[in-house]
C-alpha cells in the first residue's frame, strides 16, 4: 500500500468516528489542575509563571477595556502552544494543519473584536476604512481595498498558522525519508541528512511557539483597533 506524504494532515477515525475532537482536548489533560497547597510543586509553579508572563505580554498594548480579553487570548495561546508541540511528535496528528479549524478560531474572535468596535466606537472603527487626507477621487478605490484587507484578516490568520506547521511536517517527513533510505547506500550522507533533521526539528519546535504567538498576538492587535 503506497501512501503519500499528505496522509499524515488526514483526521484520524476510529471505527468511522473522527478523532479530532480528541487530539483538540488531550492537550489540556497534561496541565496541572490549580489545588489548595500552599507550596505548589514545581509543575504548577511554571504553569503559573508561564500563564502570567503570556497575559502580560498579550495585555500589555491593550487598554483598561480590553483586558477583559485576557482570559480568552490566554487560553487560546495555550491551547494552540500545547496542540503545535504535541503535533510533532511521532505517530500523532496536528489539528491545526486543518484550514479549517484555524478559520473556526479565527473567524468567530476576528469578528467579536469587529463587532466590539463598532458597538463601542463606530465613529473610529469605520474611520478606518478612509485615511485622514485622502485625496476625494482616490475615496472610493481606497475604501474598497481597506474594506477587502479588513475582511481577509480571518483568511490570512488561518492560512498563515495552516501553512507554516503543514510546510514543516512536509520538510520533516522529507528528510526523515532520505535518511532511511540512504542509510544501506551512502551511511555518510544519511548522517548529514540526520544532522539536518535535528536542526529541522528544533527549528520546528520555535516555528510551533512563534506561530501560537503570532496568531494570538494578531487578535490582540485587532483588538486594539476596536477598543
Amino acid at each position: 500500500m503506497n501512501l503519500s506524504f499528505f496522509d499524515q494532515f488526514m483526521s484520524p477515525s476510529l471505527m468511522g468516528i473522527p478523532l479530532i475532537l480528541v487530539a483538540m482536548l488531550y492537550p489540556t489533560l497534561l496541565f496541572t489542575s490549580p489545588n489548595n497547597r500552599w507550596i505548589p510543586n514545581r509543575l504548577s509553579t511554571l504553569l503559573t509563571w508561564l500563564l502570567h508572563l503570556i497575559t502580560k505580554q498579550l495585555m500589555l498594548p491593550l487598554n483598561q477595556k480590553s483586558h477583559k480579553w485576557a482570559l480568552i487570548l490566554t487560553s487560546l495561546m495555550m491551547l494552540l502552544l500545547s496542540i503545535n508541540l504535541l503535533g510533532l511528535l511521532p505517530y500523532t496528528f496536528t489539528p491545526t494543519t486543518q484550514l479549517s479549524m484555524n478559520m473556526a478560531l479565527a473567524f468567530p474572535l476576528w469578528l467579536a473584536t469587529l463587532l466590539t468596535g463598532l458597538r463601542n466606537q463606530p465613529s473610529i472603527s469605520l474611520g478606518h476604512l478612509l485615511p485622514e487626507g485622502t485625496p476625494t477621487p482616490l475615496i472610493p478605490a481606497l475604501i474598497m481595498i481597506e474594506t477587502t484587507s479588513l475582511l481577509i484578516r480571518p483568511l490570512a490568520l488561518g492560512v498563515r498558522l495552516t501553512a507554516n506547521l503543514t510546510a514543516g511536517h512536509l520538510l520533516i517527513q522529507l528528510i526523515s525519508t532520505a535518511t532511511i533510505v540512504l542509510l544501506p547506500i551512502m551511511p555518510s550522507v544519511s548522517m548529514l541528512t540526520m544532522l539536518i533533521l535535528l536542526l529541522l526539528t528544533l527549528l520546528e519546535v520555535a516555528v510551533a511557539m512563534i506561530q501560537a504567538y503570532v496568531f494570538v498576538l494578531l487578535l490582540s492587535l485587532y483588538l486594539q483597533e476596536n477598543t
